[in-house]
């Protein structure tokens, strides 16, 4: 009677925790992805932010700022090498 006692404890408890897990599951893994998120949006908010203070304090109201250089315009080197002939050989 003991051993059959002790079987259906476990079964209990086993079969109990697997309701619960079903229940709490989807609450701790939002818990645990918004805690994520906001270790990452204050790591990469503060980057972002400095950046922008940067920019901010740098630029003054009606000034025009060019963040990328033009690319120079290059004149082709017509010495590059002869021009050589060929025939196909079968």
């Amino acid at each position: 009677m003991g051993l059959l006692r002790t079987i259906l404890i476990i079964l209990l408890v086993y079969f109990g925790f697997k309701i619960l897990a079903r229940l709490f599951a989807p609450l701790l893994m939002r818990f645990v992805a918004k805690k994520a998120e906001q270790k990452f949006g204050e790591q990469f908010g503060g980057f972002q932010n400095a950046n922008q203070k940067r920019q901010q304090q740098k630029q003054k109201e009606g000034e025009t700022v060019i963040d990328k250089m033009p690319h120079q315009n290059q004149k082709s080197n017509d010495k590059v090498g002869e021009y050589v002939d060929y025939e196909e050989v079968d």
